[in-house]
């Protein structure tokens, strides 16, 4: 080969390798941006106000400590920002994105099923091990303030994501801005709540896009009007590659959140507070009828695609996917049923006297009572098939989450994958209990005389 051929080749490959790494960073950098959360509401806030919470996720950003940020390395996800009352006497906090929506540090350790009482430990185990500089242990019991909040988020609510891309030089900036300025309590319901810190964060990156909403809101901040501008900005601007996403309340025993609404909305549509108005002031209820409909719908599931930690985004089951599945739930519901010693008792039962726990992986688990032992239950994709309890109470959460994942109504809850995943888990747990009954028959056929 001569010299002059030899040379060219180099060079073809090396623009190639070039162009294979300009791809590649292009790529690695396609998705970093600004993620306005849109959170549904849940407990008191639900009853009453239903306006939700907003946040502020940041894929190029991430939490040194609570309070003081910094550029990601490879491989981190970022974190989540937002604005509490009563955390320490601060404005805001960060937390990475795992523990903000599960409370665990890995996807791996995410459980399939959660009632309130391992929620709380999870958070309270996260809590001990990176929270002390904000909520130490107290002599007399837990921390006092709010601290639990921006922690397993995600198995309080369902949570909308809406995000466009940030420059590193944006991110920059905004990480001396918020790490140089003071970071005191300034939470007011009504000028300086939640959604006002989303709207002030949003128009740090494009100013003016945030505002408040005086007809439908009376002049307050909320979550939804955040949201419906910031879609609208995105949708006018697909050089920004404007995306949505869902992120599902974890399955389990903990209530369901609700829809979000705005202040006037909210008021409209609860007749504690209508019925009244209309008999004392039927003129102010006539302009809150006309301030509730007059701004139109605005559906934060529309084209939202699944997120999962451990994948890329997913579509949501279609209505087809969903009833293929729920036949064959059917189909199995009285094999399951027959020779199960825990038929007839609920899952909420069982658990009543279970205790939440870690393995050696940090995986969580339930230590539960069965007859005069205690087993490990295991509640991650990871540890599930492989701890001590019997694999029928296995197969109730199983069952428990494809349940709830196959539920219409309200927002997207699983992708086909993730249907598809947990239809093979439960096939698996079938098979281990088929196999002990085996085994069991057997050792019982041997002893015989």
């Amino acid at each position: 080969m001569s010299l002059a051929r030899s040379w060219r080749l180099v060079t073809t490959r090396l623009k190639l390798a070039s162009l294979l790494f300009c791809l590649f960073a292009a790529t690695s950098h396609a998705h970093a941006g600004v993620t306005l959360f849109l959170e549904e509401p849940y407990s008191y806030d639900g009853a009453f106000a239903g306006t939700g919470h907003a946040a502020v996720y940041l894929t190029r950003v991430c939490a040194e400590s609570p309070l003081v940020l910094r550029r990601c390395a490879p491989g981190e996800l970022g974190a989540v920002i937002s604005r509490y009352d009563n955390i320490a006497g601060h404005d805001w906090i960060a937390i990475p994105l795992i523990p903000y929506l599960y409370a665990v540090e890995k996807p791996e350790n995410v459980p399939l099923s959660a009632d309130e009482k391992l929620a709380d430990f999870l958070r309270n185990q996260y809590r001990r091990t990176h929270l002390q500089s904000i909520a130490p242990d107290r002599p007399d019991g837990e921390p006092s303030g709010r601290w639990a909040e921006p922690l397993g988020v995600a198995y309080r609510r369902t949570i909308y994501g809406f995000q466009l891309d940030t420059t590193e030089e944006q991110d920059d900036q905004l990480i001396r801005q918020y790490n140089s300025a003071p970071n005191r309590d300034r939470f007011n319901l009504v000028t300086h709540n939640c959604a006002d810190f989303a709207r002030n964060l949003i128009n740090f990156y494009y100013p003016k896009v945030l505002h408040r909403r005086v007809v439908g809101d009376l002049g307050v901040t909320t979550p939804k009007q955040d949201a419906r501008l910031f879609v609208r900005f995105g949708e006018r601007h697909p050089e920004l590659h404007f995306s949505s996403f869902v992120v599902p309340q974890v399955p389990g025993g903990i209530r369901r959140s609700g829809p979000v609404r705005g202040v006037v909305e909210s008021v409209f549509r609860a007749k504690k507070y209508m019925v009244p108005l209309l008999v004392v002031h039927p003129i102010l209820a006539s302009c809150f009828v006309a301030g509730a409909v007059g701004v139109g719908h605005f559906n934060p599931a529309k084209n939202a695609m699944i997120f999962d930690p451990s994948r890329d985004l997913e579509p949501p089951v279609t209505a087809a996917q969903r009833r293929e599945y729920q036949n064959r739930l059917v189909s199995l519901k009285r094999p399951l049923a027959e020779g199960n010693p825990w038929n007839g008792i609920t899952w909420q039962q069982l658990q009543a006297e279970a205790a939440p726990g870690l393995d050696h992986s940090g995986h969580p688990v339930l230590q539960m009572k069965v007859g005069d032992e205690t087993v490990d239950l295991g509640l991650s994709r990871n540890n599930i098939l492989h701890t001590s309890a019997p694999p029928e109470l296995t197969e109730r959460i199983v069952l428990l989450r494809l349940h709830e994942e196959l539920k219409t109504g309200g927002a997207p809850k699983a992708s086909d994958q993730d249907v598809s995943k947990d239809w093979a888990l439960l096939q698996e747990v079938i098979q281990s209990s088929r196999r002990k009954a085996e085994a069991q028959a057997t050792l019982t056929a041997m002893r015989r005389p």
